[in-house]
């Protein structure tokens, strides 16, 4: 049997903040340790399909080097539970969002971002939405620690 390769989808609520802010510092990450890897993001909610990220995140990715402007937002589905090795929620309601949708018999792990990082085991991404460019710093040091960790874990 050939070993699949990884397939990585972060979701969050709207996918405009903290789940593509989470695909590019997994995207940088892997891409820096030369991780073979496919990298998405998606919301739960239908709130912004279509819509680039918010602004806020796309000036934090980028005073990291990651650039994720193109990216845009998108529902996850049944599918992605077919489609993805790893599936990683950034908050305890959207994980319960998902185990609703998840097909039975999928094979993807499905758990918490922050269940990646020692000492943050349940816990939530902080969410920026509402605060200001601060909080966006925030949020991109949590998903950049989860993203270290996850290329640590598939790199082994």
């Amino acid at each position: 049997m050939t070993m699949r390769e990884p397939a990585v989808l972060f979701v969050c609520l709207g996918n405009i903040c903290r789940s593509p802010m989470a695909e590019g510092a997994f995207r940088a990450a892997a891409e820096a340790a030369g991780l073979t890897v496919t990298i998405d993001s998606a919301g739960t909610a239908d709130y912004h399909i279509g819509e680039a990220p918010d602004l806020r995140a796309i000036r934090t990715a980028r005073r990291h080097g990651a650039e994720i402007g193109g990216y845009r937002g998108r529902q996850a589905s049944a599918q992605d539970f077919h489609d993805f090795t790893h599936i990683f929620a950034l908050d305890l309601s959207n994980l319960a969002n998902l185990e609703r949708i998840a097909p039975s018999g999928h094979g993807a792990h499905l758990g918490l971002l922050l269940d990646l990082v020692t000492g943050r085991e349940g816990q939530a991404v902080a969410d920026p939405w509402y605060g200001d460019e601060a909080g966006f710093e925030v949020t991109w040091d949590e998903v950049s620690a989860a993203a270290r960790a996850l290329v640590a874990q598939l790199s082994r």
